[in-house]
C-alpha cells in the first residue's frame, strides 16, 4: 500500500478547514481567540482571515473589548456567502426549506403525501419542485445553493448513485442521487433522518458540547443518531442507529420491517395509532393524518380510559428502549426528538426517564441526562441542510468547479395533484 504524503496544499486546506470550522460553529470570534483555539500560529490565522474576507466567506461582526488594550474585531461567516436547501423526506410529507449560512430559515414549502404514494418517483417529483418553489420564494438565485442535502427514512450507501435502502417503505437500493441529478447540478448530499436530526441537535440544539450522545427520533419511524468521542458512530456501512428495529418484545407485534416485537411497532406512530384501534375494538383515532391523530390521542387522555392506557403503555416501552441505549453506548446525554418525540416527551418526560431508570442499568443511568429536542420538529430538515455546510467547512471554504446548469434546476414546479 503507498501513502501518500500531504502536500503544502493539502496542510493549507487543513488549516483553513480548521479555522472556518470555528468561526462558523462557535464564532463570532476574534482573531486572538482562533489562535489560542485552533493552536495556529498567530500569522496563520492573520493570513487565513484576511484570505476568507477577501473570498466574502467572513465578515466582521463587531468588537469586544480586551484588558487594556484596543477592542477585539470578532469574525463571522458572512450568512450571505451562499444557501443551502434541507428536506426531510418524511412518511407523511416532503418538507422543503432554504437557510442562508446562519441557519435562518428563508422559505419553505410542505407536500402531503399518503402512505401509498411514497415511490422513489414521486418524491424526486417533490423534491424538485421544492426546490423551485423556496428558491422563487425567497427570491434566492438557485446558482447561489451551495447545496441539497436529504434526510432520509432508511439506510443510505455513500456512494455516487447515493443508493437508498428503506425496509419500512419497500425501496431497497433505490438510486435517489442519480435520480436527482436528472432534476438539478445542485450538488446533492443525502443521510438517514434521524442523522441529520442528530447534526443538528449536535451543531446548535441540546447535544452542543457533549461528546458521548444519542439523539433519538420518534415518528412515523423510530431511529438515533449515536455521537461517540465527538464523531457521528455510522458501523461498517452506515446503517448504526436503526434503534427502532431493536427487539423490545420476543415474538411481539409484527412490525412494517416483517420482524416482529420491534421497539417502532411499539413506539412508532403507525405503531401506537393500531395499538389505540384494537383496544377501541377497531376504531381509529380522530385525525385527518397521523400527526393530528396523536394530537388528538394525548388530548383525548384527559377523558378517554383506551387512550391513557396506550399512551401509558407507549411511555413505558419508550423508556425501556431509552434504557437500552444507555446499557449499550454510556452517553452522557440522550436527546430525545421528531415530532411523536416531542408530543410524548413535552408531556410526560418525567415518566419516561422513570421508566428508563426502572430498566437501565443503575450506574451508567446516573451518567445520562435525557432531554428534548430544542430545534423542533422541523430539526430534520435543518439537519440536511447542515450536510452541504459540513462540505463546505471541510474543504475550507473552497467551493467545487461549477457543473452546467440545466433549465430544471432553476425552474422545479409542482407536479400535477395526485
Amino acid at each position: 500500500m503507498v501513502t501518500r504524503r500531504a502536500t503544502v496544499r493539502d496542510m493549507r486546506r487543513a488549516n483553513r478547514a480548521v479555522l472556518l470550522s470555528k468561526i462558523y460553529l462557535d464564532g463570532p470570534l476574534s482573531r486572538q481567540e482562533l489562535t489560542q483555539l485552533t493552536a495556529l500560529s498567530q500569522a496563520s490565522v492573520s493570513t487565513l482571515v484576511a484570505e476568507f474576507i477577501e473570498e466574502g466567506l467572513v465578515e466582521e461582526a463587531g468588537f469586544v473589548e480586551s484588558d487594556g488594550g484596543r477592542p477585539r474585531v470578532l469574525l463571522q461567516v458572512r450568512p450571505t456567502f451562499g444557501y443551502v436547501i434541507g428536506v426531510d423526506v418524511g412518511e407523511t410529507r416532503v418538507q422543503v426549506e432554504l437557510f442562508d449560512l446562519a441557519m435562518q430559515a428563508l422559505a419553505k414549502a410542505d407536500y402531503p403525501i399518503a402512505r401509498a404514494e411514497i415511490g422513489p418517483d414521486v418524491i424526486v417529483d417533490d423534491i424538485i419542485a421544492g426546490i423551485g418553489a423556496v428558491t422563487a420564494q425567497a427570491s434566492v438565485d438557485p446558482a447561489t445553493v451551495l447545496g441539497i442535502g436529504i434526510g432520509v427514512p432508511g439506510v443510505v450507501d455513500q456512494g455516487e448513485a447515493g443508493l437508498v435502502h428503506a425496509q419500512t417503505l419497500g425501496w431497497d437500493g433505490v438510486p435517489l442521487r442519480a435520480m436527482l441529478k436528472a432534476g438539478t447540478s445542485i450538488p446533492i448530499h443525502i443521510d438517514n433522518g434521524a442523522k441529520t436530526l442528530g447534526q443538528a441537535e449536535m451543531w446548535f440544539g441540546a447535544g452542543r458540547g457533549a461528546q458521548h450522545a444519542v439523539i433519538a427520533l420518534v415518528g412515523s419511524g423510530v431511529g438515533a443518531a449515536v455521537v461517540a468521542d465527538g464523531g457521528s458512530y455510522r458501523g461498517s456501512h452506515s446503517s448504526a442507529g436503526e434503534w427502532g428495529h431493536t427487539t423490545i418484545v420476543y415474538g411481539g407485534r409484527l412490525c412494517r420491517c416483517g420482524s416482529r416485537g420491534c421497539l417502532e411497532a411499539y413506539v412508532g406512530a403507525e405503531g401506537v395509532l393500531d395499538r389505540y384501534r384494537e383496544a377501541n375494538r377497531g376504531q381509529a383515532a380522530h385525525g385527518s393524518d397521523e400527526e393530528s391523530a396523536i394530537g388528538a390521542m394525548i388530548a383525548a387522555a384527559e377523558t378517554s380510559k383506551i387512550a391513557q392506557t396506550v399512551l401509558t403503555e407507549t411511555v413505558g416501552y419508550l423508556g425501556a428502549g431509552i434504557a437500552t441505549l444507555v446499557n449499550l453506548f454510556n452517553p452522557e446525554r440522550i436527546v430525545l426528538g421528531g415530532w411523536a418525540g416531542l408530543a410524548l416527551g413535552e408531556r410526560w418526560l418525567p415518566e419516561i426517564r422513570a421508566a428508563a431508570g426502572e430498566h437501565a442499568l443503575r450506574r451508567p443511568f446516573s451518567q445520562t441526562t435525557i432531554e428534548m429536542c430544542r430545534l423542533g420538529p422541523d430539526a430534520v430538515a435543518l439537519g440536511a441542510a447542515t450536510l452541504p455546510v459540513a462540505q463546505l467547512l471541510a474543504e475550507g471554504g473552497k467551493l467545487p468547479v461549477p457543473q452546467p446548469r440545466r433549465e430544471s434546476a432553476v425552474a422545479g414546479l409542482r407536479p400535477a395533484a395526485r
